[in-house]
């Protein structure tokens, strides 16, 4: 899953976490989250969060981190 970072006209921004497609519907913009592996919005689909449209600047795609695995060290044998 990823999530979608959204810049408002007033400079304030939006996360909104598991996230897969977001369309225009009337004047609002829409998030989904589409499960599954589907990649289309359809009566499936579960609504995230709605903005109105003409307050959105900018809508960037933020793709999960791969975290890295940790390693241990034991300081003792060197």
């Amino acid at each position: 899953m990823s999530s979608y970072r959204i810049t408002l006209k007033d400079r304030s921004t939006e996360e909104i976490d598991d996230a897969d497609a977001y369309q225009q519907e009337g004047q609002m913009t829409t998030f989904f989250r589409t499960g599954s592996g589907r990649q289309v919005v359809d009566t499936w689909s579960t609504r995230m969060a709605s903005f109105r449209t003409t307050e959105i600047i900018a809508i960037r795609r933020v793709e999960a981190a791969v975290a890295a695995p940790s390693v241990v060290t034991d300081l003792r044998s060197a």
